[in-house]
């Protein structure tokens, strides 16, 4: 966050604001969650009631949802696990950051990839999707960002997508 100075942060997928706590401890002026979920927003707002109004919550579909903007930061972090259209996300995403944007993405992997589609698609009945290197350069890249770096994380990608107007 040092190279952003306090920035505007916008979280897709805000869930129960676990990640918020730390964006805001760490220096956001501003902080917008956006999540479909009233049982998960309930979390957030009883985790982020200290930030008083430096944070916000929206209940809705992203891709819709009325939540400002533009951002200095936008994060996604284990939302895309669930997203079959990823597109649309994206290109909102990119509409809305003039910094930088954060998104987590889950990757097949033949020790994981049968668990985790047994555990999630057969006994919950919750469709997950995974991606590859190409997908993700294709998807952030038609999407506009300037600059796209694919980073290790946890059993998938990490993409850091850079808005920011080239310096020179």
């Amino acid at each position: 966050m040092r190279e952003l100075g306090a920035p505007r942060v916008l979280d897709v997928g805000c869930g129960s604001g676990r990640v918020a706590e730390g964006l805001l401890d760490a220096g956001a002026s501003s902080y917008v969650g956006c999540d479909f979920s009233e049982p998960m927003l309930d979390l957030a707002r009883a985790r982020l009631d200290r930030f008083g109004d430096r944070a916000r919550l929206v209940k809705g579909d992203f891709v819709s949802a009325d939540v400002g903007g533009p951002f200095d930061l936008v994060v996604a972090v284990g939302l895309f696990d669930y997203i079959a259209d990823p597109a649309p996300f994206v290109r909102r995403m990119a509409a809305l950051c003039r910094g930088l944007t954060i998104a987590s993405f889950p990757r097949w992997t033949w020790f994981k990839g049968p668990i985790r589609r047994f555990r999630y698609q057969v006994v919950h009945d919750c469709p997950i999707f995974d991606y590859t290197e190409r997908e993700l350069r294709f998807l952030f890249e038609a999407a506009g960002f300037a600059r796209v770096d694919l980073l290790p994380w946890q059993a998938g990608f990490g993409v850091r997508a850079d808005n920011r107007a080239p310096s020179g």
